[in-house]
């Protein structure tokens, strides 16, 4: 069959879709909305403008060109911004590298990407001082100097400091047209098991995932939504999937924008009452740590919406959420999906609900956001009954999804097998399309022949009033084959025993919710879990530590 193409005029212009076109609203209809870094640092839109413009002249006078690959070592900072836009738009490469990995594993994400130009902040120089050595493909370092002007002791050849690199470059660029595939950022997914595996996201896909994602959150009829009149503050690293594609989508809008540098519990918080923010983004436990810390005791939070991702969001903490006045909510994706597939937005009518059946609404993974086609399948790749019971992987196509890792081609046929992006993520679907994540696949715990949802047995521990934080491991049983282990952390101001914790799990085993076989056996409480590099709680490292 052949396709009846359209014709084009020959002076017709093809609108590729490049992440430059994000910028043309906002730098008409915001020129004068601020751009603030920790409290201090403030510009304007127009002034972002031309610091795009002088970073991708400083970087070509640096060589880089179509194609070159740019790494980036920084706190969330307005610079970060800047490189978002920049370094794609002159059709380089953009590396966000993450800074929480260990030094090796820096060190192999930034060969493997085959960086040329490394920016790097004082912060990390005893990181870059300790793999200068190892680094293979980059020749040219370039510092973030934040010392008050004093001079940082150092011992590595910088080819110019970042300020002055863009104080000597001009205020505008002729960014090019290009290929609207062409690769625009790359970034290394912190799994479990073998070395970070490297994704990559074209200007379409990003474009195409800022338009929907923008378009997903500006739908509800008043909750959960995102729109011109907020004030946005990423608590997500902007080195970790474009801060969830957050701030391009800032951007587009043309919002006001608060970029914290290092998160610091009470510094974050009085950043949210002297800047106004009334948007985040984050995993659970950074949530809970602002929560908990000293300076969110006493502020007004009630205009705060924040998405939770990453992980479950306990129905524990989305009731002290709540109970401040945060309008909370989940987003669900991962590193390979750019990130967001879902969002758990109340529906008209559901603001009146009880707290129980808000809580269990807005815990929920939500709904599939426009133009993601999205199953939960069984081993034979068959779709299981959208009745809210049957459990299956959630596999998926969307737009702006990864096409494989880089330079791994046996890892990307297994993450597209059957044509499908594979999740690993165990979940439930109802009638209305509504998903619920029950565990992941290494995650889940078979005893007794039953499989036991870890999330679920966390989600209900942390509503005891004792609980701080919990993580629920399974461990090898003679007898049951797995049984589950509660690992809890106690709120400073209470006393929980062990017994407590099985009681107060055995009541919803009573009542049906849970089978008898998901109450822990066994309660451990520790001073914290252990995260990882990106905020999650680290279960692997848990099970090894309890054996």
């Amino acid at each position: 069959m052949r396709d009846d193409l359209q014709a084009a005029a020959p002076s017709a212009y093809a609108y590729p879709l490049l992440i430059k076109q994000l910028l043309h609203t906002p730098f008409i209809q915001a020129p004068d909305q601020e751009i603030v870094y920790r409290g201090g640092t403030r510009m304007t839109y127009t002034g972002l403008g031309e610091r795009i413009a002088r970073l991708a002249g400083g970087l070509s006078r640096l060589g880089v060109q179509h194609g070159s690959t740019v790494a980036v070592m920084d706190w969330d900072s307005h610079r970060y911004l800047e490189c978002y836009f920049a370094v794609p738009m002159m059709g380089a490469v953009l590396q966000t590298v993450n800074v929480r990995l260990s030094n090796a594993e820096i060190a192999y994400t930034i060969n493997h990407a085959g960086a040329e130009v490394l920016l790097v902040h004082t912060d990390f120089l005893p990181v870059l001082a300790a793999i200068k050595d190892q680094l293979e493909t980059v020749c040219t370092f370039v510092l973030i100097d934040e010392q008050d002007g004093e001079t940082c002791e150092h011992a590595i050849s910088f080819a110019t400091e970042y300020e002055a690199m863009l104080a000597a470059a001009a205020a505008h660029y002729d960014f090019p047209d290009f290929d609207e595939n062409t690769r625009a950022t790359t970034f290394y997914t912190t799994g479990t098991t073998g070395l970070p595996k490297g994704v990559y996201f074209s200007h379409r896909q990003i474009v195409l995932h800022t338009i929907t994602v923008m378009a997903a959150l500006a739908s509800p009829e008043s909750g959960q939504r995102f729109h011109r009149g907020d004030v946005y503050m990423p608590l997500t690293p902007m080195f970790h999937v474009h801060a969830w594609g957050m701030p391009y989508i800032a951007t587009m809008l043309g919002v006001k924008q608060v970029y914290p540098g290092r998160y610091v519990p009470d510094r974050l918080v009085r950043l949210l009452h002297d800047e106004g923010v009334t948007f985040s983004h984050c995993v659970g436990t950074i949530l809970h740590m602002l929560l908990t810390c000293g300076e969110a005791k006493s502020a007004d939070l009630s205009r705060w919406k924040v998405v939770i991702g990453g992980g479950a969001l306990t129905h524990g903490l989305a009731r002290a959420a709540l109970g401040r006045g945060i309008d909370v909510f989940t987003g669900y994706g991962m590193s390979e999906t750019c990130p967001v597939l879902s969002l758990a937005q109340l529906k008209p009518g559901d603001e009146s609900l009880d707290l129980d059946e808000q809580v269990r609404l807005r815990c929920r993974t939500g709904s599939p956001i426009p133009l993601v086609d999205l199953r939960i399948v069984n081993a034979n790749m068959e779709d299981v009954a959208h009745d809210g019971k049957a459990n299956g992987e959630i596999v998926v196509r969307a737009p702006w999804l990864t096409q494989g890792y880089l330079n791994n081609p046996e890892a990307s046929e297994q993450l597209w097998d059957g044509g499908y992006l594979h999740t690993q993520d165990i979940a439930s679907i109802g009638a209305n399309g509504s998903l619920l994540i029950t565990d992941r696949m290494k995650d889940v715990i078979k005893s007794g022949g039953e499989w036991i949802s870890s999330l679920e047995v966390e989600s209900l521990i942390s509503m005891h009033p004792g609980v701080s934080e919990v993580a629920v491991i399974g461990v090898s049983d003679e007898k049951w084959g797995e049984r589950p282990v509660a690992l809890v952390v106690v709120r400073a101001d209470a006393v929980i025993t062990e017994d407590e914790i099985k009681r107060h799990v055995l009541t919803f085993s009573a009542s049906g919710r849970i089978s008898k076989y998901a109450v822990p056996q066994i309660v451990r409480f520790v001073d914290g879990l252990e995260k990882t590099s990106v905020g999650k709680v680290n279960k692997k490292w848990l099970r090894a530590q309890f054996v």
